[in-house]
């Protein structure tokens, strides 16, 4: 667990850093579900959201599950190299688009439209919101609303060949994300403007290029962990 630890305290950062991203995807998504909540149960609105939220972190720690599976398979082959370089490209993609300099990424969210046609019209069976569990349910179904950091990072974490680690790397990227969109939702303009400003945004999508190149498989990678 220990060896796990820094990839985990990366997970967390790098959600954060995302937040600039998950604004513009999931910010409209954080008003309307809250506007979805019903009359009667407005006075739990934290709550409601955080079980949101809930739901929304154990989607992307199942979908690190079933791709860690994939990655585990392949651990030790060609195949391997090949995931974590793709894993490696899609952050540094990622980081282009958040810092605002190619937006290219974006194509990819379409490859997961076509699931999220059939998850979509079950969302409306779970409004209004008018308990936990229903907040929780519908966390869970709109997590898998196709976004490019998701897809990325889901990569990148089943790079590592073990699908049980992979979930727990979903789970702390999932955590790391929750902050910013729990603000969204108890309307904190301070803190949503301060990630709408140009030079956050550049400097998160900075970070997360780096990352990218700290994660493609070379001899780099040993002489920074020997370091």
């Amino acid at each position: 667990m220990l060896e796990l630890l820094p990839l985990l305290i990366s997970a967390l950062i790098l959600g954060l850093l995302g937040g600039g991203h998950c604004l513009g995807m999931c910010g409209g998504l954080m008003g309307a579900l809250t506007l979805a909540i019903a009359p009667e149960q407005r006075g739990r609105r934290l709550q409601l959201l955080l079980a949101y939220n809930l739901g929304r972190i154990l989607s992307y720690s199942a979908a690190g599950l079933l791709l860690g599976l994939a990655g585990w398979a392949v651990t030790g082959s060609a195949a391997e190299t090949a995931l974590r370089t793709l894993a490696a490209l899609l952050l540094i993609a990622m980081g282009l688009y958040l810092a605002g300099w190619w937006s290219g990424l974006t194509r990819l969210e379409a490859l997961g439209r076509g699931i999220w046609r059939h998850i979509q019209p079950l969302t409306r069976r779970f409004m209004p919101i008018t308990s936990i569990p229903k907040a929780m349910i519908l966390g869970g179904l709109w997590g898998w609303l196709p976004c490019g950091l998701v897809y990325s990072t889901l990569l990148w974490a089943s790079s590592q060949g073990n699908a049980l680690d992979s979930a727990l790397l979903m789970l702390a990227f999932g955590l790391g994300t929750s902050p910013i969109l729990l603000a969204t939702g108890l309307a904190a303009e301070r803190v949503t403007a301060l990630l709408r400003r140009r030079g956050v945004r550049v400097a998160a999508g900075l970070l997360v290029i780096l990352f990218g190149l700290w994660t493609l498989p070379g001899p780099h990678q040993h002489w920074l962990m020997g370091h």
